[in-house]
């Protein structure tokens, strides 16, 4: 990149900013009607969050021109009506799971004490399994031997 060029980024930059300068230059500045929103006026026309019912028309809040905070403020009025604030009882995670009793300390340490005669039974198997499995293995040849003698078996 030469000296005497301007580095693509900051021509980017600038050439963006001369362009939204230039539109905002273009539109001429109206007064807002009183009560409108800063997306449109549309604020104008709604009925206020706090008359809503559930049985109310709250397309008109979903809007692209309304919004946000006026948005949230009718659908918060919406879902704080008892008939539609209702949890789904087939919905995993619609309850209050943290509101259980805690389980017992006796109920506590049987369960460590199960847990460790579970964790030991299993070992002290595969112990006495391993050295019968020893005395039991068969040479290399007597497994070749066996091997062959099975019929439709095939080597790999």
């Amino acid at each position: 990149m030469s000296d005497d060029k301007e580095p693509f980024l900051a021509r980017w930059s600038r050439l963006k900013q001369e362009r939204l300068d230039g539109e905002q230059s273009a539109k001429p500045a109206a007064p807002a009607p009183a009560g409108a929103d800063a997306r449109g006026g549309a604020a104008a026309e709604l009925p206020p969050a706090e008359d809503l019912t559930p049985q109310s028309d709250f397309s008109a809040f979903m809007s692209s021109k309304v919004a946000d905070s006026l948005r949230r403020a009718a659908l918060k009025k919406l879902f704080a009506h008892p008939e539609i604030n209702v949890a789904d009882a087939f919905e995993p995670f619609s309850g209050d799971w943290t509101i259980g009793k805690a389980i017992p300390e006796e109920m506590l340490a049987r369960l460590q004490q199960a847990r460790a005669a579970l964790q030991q039974e299993p070992n002290a198997q595969a112990d006495s399994s391993a050295g019968d499995a020893e005395a039991d293995d068969p040479s290399p040849q007597e497994q070749q031997s066996r091997s062959d003698s099975v019929p439709g078996r095939q080597d790999a």
